[in-house]
């Protein structure tokens, strides 16, 4: 049995417990778990975990500090998210003992269709500028957040983020590095570069960066609420801006955008329930791939082992085909998520996979979905209420524009939209493309256990799955589970439609596998490559069943912070 860690004797136990009697047994652990009675927030940025933090302690609920964390994020963190992108959320609320799921992700413009790619010659949406453009959700989805469970006003809730924009804050250095990757393309629109490229240039890390644009765009919505956003000053700025830069967007698209709330979907893993939101997000892929797993002996194989890590790549391939085939908006057409997660159905596709030998008749995937500019944050409060929040501008700073003087930029989730007639994610005016961002929960016997996410393109659901059998199967506590070494798996169709390899795809590993694992691997036909980097970023609470305390975690790979109090 090959491991990279020493495993509690019983993982079931370990985990009902807490598995924090002892020390991690994982060397490799990056950092103690943060564990705190009253409440935590976990979030990509520090900053952005301490503000949510100041609200809770000032007596704001979850969704609270959820909206306040996530409006310093959006400043602190621009490439990968803001109030030009979309939002989803599952929250848990503890007075009436119930998951609650908001699609707050936008449409695309009324007056955009296939058939203006189709004169200009193109097969596929472009990834930058205005035709990627779809209404952005995010203040939307904070504000029907907000009114259904959060009570603080908007005023307090901004205000941390309106500071720290107009009186400026230290770059962080992952975010420092993403922000330089960026710098050509920001270039290219003269509002993005002014932006965000003060002397020409992305800010250095540990320099000072002020956007006062988008401080002015926060009070206004902290003012006017979210009509200001889709009914007032700066919906018209947004689109005055995309009538005289080539964009679709008219005031319509902004005026008939809401918010739904959506029933969270679920499977059992082990005596565990996974909560996922439906397809127009990937989310339910996790369930597929556990249904898929969950007959075979994780725990017996041992962790990143080559049967394990072989089972897993095949069980990812089989989700993912058909999420290319059957995720899309479901207001457009009835989509059979019911039946892609139920059991019967895994059980008829489990026999699809051959343990000897890597598939290669799965077709490969779309270049576009290994990008995955996401955040994640959680946040768990006194009264035990959990929010996990995911928001995102798809690439970093999703189509590369801003529009005007408003201090952020719009996103290219509308590049997620099939041009094919036939396909169930076509684009088509007023409608939700596919979704990559997806957030988590888990309970276990009816009682809020894990509140988690992933973020990260295609990587979300495969990481989804890696930190929940880390937990369960192998007995990790909520840290060690987001820090073990990572499998993903390039190389599955996508909701795109664009053309696709015959050769199984590429399996990335982090440094942690085991050789013996990758040689294995490269044995049953699969190409392995070991790689940096694009292994997702993880944020989570661990409600202890046995304590009552939160236990949190956050992603070494990213800035994050995990806080509490």
């Amino acid at each position: 049995m090959i491991t990279d860690y020493v495993p509690f004797d019983d993982a079931e136990s370990a985990v009902a417990a807490g598995g924090y009697d002892r020390p991690a047994p994982n060397r490799h652990q990056s950092r103690s778990v943060v564990i705190a009675a009253n409440g935590v927030v976990a979030t990509s940025q520090p900053l952005a975990a301490q503000a949510g933090l100041d609200v809770l302690k000032a007596g704001g609920n979850a969704a609270d500090a959820a909206i306040a964390a996530n409006a310093v994020i959006g400043l602190v963190e621009p490439m990968s998210c803001g109030i030009g992108g979309d939002l989803f959320v599952i929250y848990w609320n503890a007075k009436s003992q119930k998951l609650y799921g908001l699609n707050a992700s936008g449409r695309s413009p009324f007056q955009l269709n296939r058939e203006v790619f189709r004169k200009q010659g193109l097969s596929q949406i472009p990834v930058k500028g205005p035709q990627a453009w779809s209404v952005p959700g995010c203040v939307d989805g904070w504000a029907v957040l907000h009114q259904r469970f959060g009570h603080k006003p908007w005023n307090e809730l901004l205000d941390p983020a309106i500071q720290y924009a107009e009186q400026g804050f230290p770059v962080s250095e992952i975010i420092g590095r993403g922000w330089k990757a960026a710098e050509e393309s920001l270039r290219q629109w003269p509002d993005s570069a002014k932006t965000y490229l003060p002397g020409g240039q992305a800010p250095a890390v540990g320099s000072i960066f002020k956007n006062p644009n988008l401080a002015g765009t926060y009070r206004l919505i902290a003012e006017q609420g979210r009509d200001a956003f889709y009914r007032g000053e700066i919906a018209q700025k947004i689109v005055a801006f995309s009538e005289q830069n080539g964009g679709y967007f008219n005031l319509k698209d902004f005026e008939e955008h809401t918010s739904d709330w959506v029933e969270p979907v679920s499977t059992n893993y082990r005596g565990y329930e996974i909560w996922e939101l439906p397809p127009n997000g990937q989310g339910i892929a996790a369930l597929q791939i556990l249904n898929l797993l969950e007959p075979y002996d994780i725990r017996g194989m041992g962790h990143n082992s080559p049967d394990f890590a072989h089972l897993f790549v095949e069980a990812k391939k089989l989700a993912f085909a058909d999420r290319a085939k059957f995720y899309a908006d479901p207001a457009f057409g009835k989509l059979p998520t019911a039946e892609l997660i139920s059991k019967p159905y895994a059980e008829k596709r489990r026999a699809l996979i051959d343990r000897r030998r890597a598939a290669t008749n799965v077709p490969a995937g779309d270049p576009i979905l290994q990008h995955g500019d996401t955040i994640y944050l959680t946040v768990v409060d006194k009264d035990r209420n959990c929010c996990s929040l995911i928001q995102s501008n798809y690439y970093g700073f999703g189509s590369q524009v801003v529009p005007g003087d408003l201090g952020f930029a719009l996103q290219n989730r509308g590049a997620l939209f099939s041009l094919e007639e036939d396909h169930l994610n076509r684009l088509e005016p007023h409608k939700r493309p596919f979704h990559t961002i997806i957030p988590a929960f888990a309970t276990k016997e009816g009682k809020p256990w894990l509140c988690f996410g992933v973020m990260g393109g295609d990587m979300q659901p495969q990481g989804h799955v890696q930190v929940l059998i880390n937990m369960i199967d192998f007995g990790m506590n909520v840290q060690e589970a987001g820090d073990a070494a990572r499998i993903r798996h390039f190389g599955s169709q996508t909701p795109t439609s664009v053309p696709m390899d015959a050769d199984g795809g590429l399996v990335h590993v982090e440094s942690g596998v085991p050789q013996a694992t990758v040689d294995a691997l490269e044995a049953k036909g699969h190409r392995v490559k070991r790689a940096v980097g694009s292994f997702g970023g993880y944020q989570a609470i661990m409600i202890d069943p046995a304590h009552g305390t939160l236990h949190g975690a956050t992603e070494p790979r990213k800035d994050g912070a995990a806080v509490g109090y």
